[in-house]
C-alpha cells in the first residue's frame, strides 16, 4: 500500500511548470517525482522511501511542496 507513512503534495502551478518539475525530479534522492507529458506526476510506490531531506521544499515557492507525515 504505498505512501502508508508519507503523503506529498504540490500545488498544480508548480506540477505544470516543467521547469520546477524537471528540477524536483533531479533533487529527489528517492525518485518520488516523474515528469510526463510536461507534468509532474508522484511516483506513488516511491512515496514510503522518502527521507524526509527537505530538497523538494527548497526547489518551488514556499508551501508550493508539502510532505506530510501520516505518522505521529
Amino acid at each position: 500500500m504505498p505512501g502508508t507513512f508519507i503523503d506529498v503534495q504540490v500545488d498544480d502551478s508548480v506540477a505544470r511548470d516543467v521547469g520546477l518539475a524537471q528540477k524536483l525530479v533531479e533533487v529527489c534522492p528517492v525518485d518520488i517525482f516523474s515528469v510526463a507529458d510536461n507534468t509532474l506526476e508522484i511516483v506513488e510506490d516511491n512515496l514510503d522511501e522518502c527521507v524526509l531531506c527537505d530538497l523538494c521544499l527548497e526547489v518551488g515557492p514556499k508551501g508550493a511542496v508539502r510532505v506530510l507525515k501520516l505518522y505521529e
